[in-house]
């Protein structure tokens, strides 16, 4: 046995299974719904710096909504780290009414349910940023230190629904300070978005559009003096619909996917006569060998053409600005990178599983990371799928197998030493 596989094991020993249940069940108690971050920053605050973090800090990215950050220093030539996670969640609406007269009628209860703490935000995604605090604490109480700097980001308004929120307004804050070295940056990344832990090291891009066709009303009985917005936008639809087809043939990434065009509402017409005005709203995935950019050219070609053809005004709004002023970019990170070899040795060792590198089913926060060059993946428990509705849950196996995995991890990747 070498000399850092006796360190490790000390780690390991110190991850104290009691204290990270009860830490994901204090944080579920501490609503965060978007727009309300600032109680669980401050329990994140408290918890950073009880595992060992330096410089424990919040700051605001809006009035009274806090992130929060801080450093545990390298104390040797490693490796340097970054964790990142979300700390708002989703809303609760019909919670209660799904779960009443159970343990689990109250969204903020975290109550454990046949070894599964259920809750809002308890996958999404207070397990990840858990299991990063009891990580560090496990070091920490082992007398260990990383001889590369582990620097930890939370932030808020990842999430969307609320109003006037969900913009990455709490990301943008981060990467500004990142991007100005008031807080340190790092060679490789993982934010802990749910993924039952899985490496998902690409994730797809997205554009979210309203278009909206202004023709012409006319008395029904005199059709031929309107211009019809409805059947405009029939065949409005139509060019969609091919333009789905044709993104559709251009190709599969090996991890994400094929590309999609998803027309997700519509609207139009309401009086006895020609309709007016009509509206349908799409999303677009983007993949990482396409731009916004580029998407946003195709999309606004399509409009043009109806315009042109129809005699109708066409106007298109993108209404869901993230690291791009059209959307959110796709990202990736090779396969090759030595933070996801390390990422991956440690899953392997703790549950036997090799096939671990997969692509996110979702878009979140990422991209950022990789437009300030730092390499970047999702890994967290929790699994995405039950993760927005009234069963989001973790199971407590899955989120004490994380912790581990965190800890071999940063001994992998950054190196440990003894401080004490």
């Amino acid at each position: 046995m070498t000399a850092s596989d006796t360190l490790l094991d000390l780690a390991i020993r110190h991850i104290d299974r009691d204290a990270t249940i009860d830490l994901l069940q204090r944080a579920v108690q501490t609503p965060s719904i978007t727009g309300e971050e600032g109680a669980i920053a401050e329990l994140f605050r408290q918890e950073l710096a009880g595992a060992g973090a330096h410089d424990v800090q919040l700051f605001e990215f809006a009035e009274n909504r806090p992130n929060v950050w801080g450093i545990v220093p390298g104390m040797a030539n490693g490796n340097s780290l970054m964790f990142l996670g979300h700390t708002d969640t989703v809303h609760v609406e019909g919670w209660s009414e799904e779960w009443a007269g159970s343990e689990r009628e109250d969204p903020f209860g975290a109550a454990i349910v046949d070894g599964e703490i259920y809750g809002r935000g308890a996958g999404d995604q207070k397990a990840g940023i858990v299991t990063v605090i009891a990580a560090l604490k496990a070091l920490h109480d082992a007398g260990l230190r990383p001889r590369g700097d582990v620097i930890s980001v939370f932030v808020g308004d990842e999430e969307s629904g609320q109003p006037d929120s969900g913009y990455s307004l709490g990301m943008k804050a981060a990467v500004k300070r990142i991007a100005s070295g008031n807080i340190p940056r790092a060679g490789f990344a993982v934010y802990t978005e749910p993924t039952t832990l899985k490496i998902y090291a690409a994730q797809m891009g997205f554009m979210t559009a309203d278009i909206t066709v202004r023709g012409k009303s006319a008395y029904f009985g005199r059709p031929w003096l309107g211009n019809d917005a409805l059947r405009a936008t029939h065949r409005l639809l139509t060019a969609l619909y091919d333009y789905t087809d044709a993104i559709w043939e251009t190709g599969d990434h090996e991890l994400l996917g094929r590309p999609f065009n998803l027309v997700t509402a519509i609207k139009g017409g309401g009086y006895i006569a020609v309709p007016e005005k009509c509206s349908l709203s799409l999303i677009r995935k983007v993949l990482p060998n396409e731009t916004l950019d580029q998407v946003k050219s195709q999309l606004d070609g399509i409009g043009r053409r109806l315009a042109i053809n129809e005699g109708v005004l066409v106007d298109i709004d993108y209404t869901a600005p993230r690291d791009h002023a059209y959307g959110g970019n796709p990202a990736e990170t090779g396969r090759d990178h030595p933070g996801i070899a390390a990422l991956a040795g440690a899953i392997y060792s703790v549950t036997g599983d090799s096939d671990v590198i997969e692509g996110a089913p979702f878009w979140s926060e990422m991209s950022f990371l990789n437009d300030l060059d730092i390499p970047a993946v999702y890994c967290a428990p929790g699994d995405i799928t039950n993760c927005h509705t009234l069963h989001e849950r973790v199971a407590v196996q899955q989120l004490l197998d994380g912790v581990e995995i965190f800890v071999r991890f940063i001994a992998r990747y950054c190196g440990l030493e003894q401080f004490k």
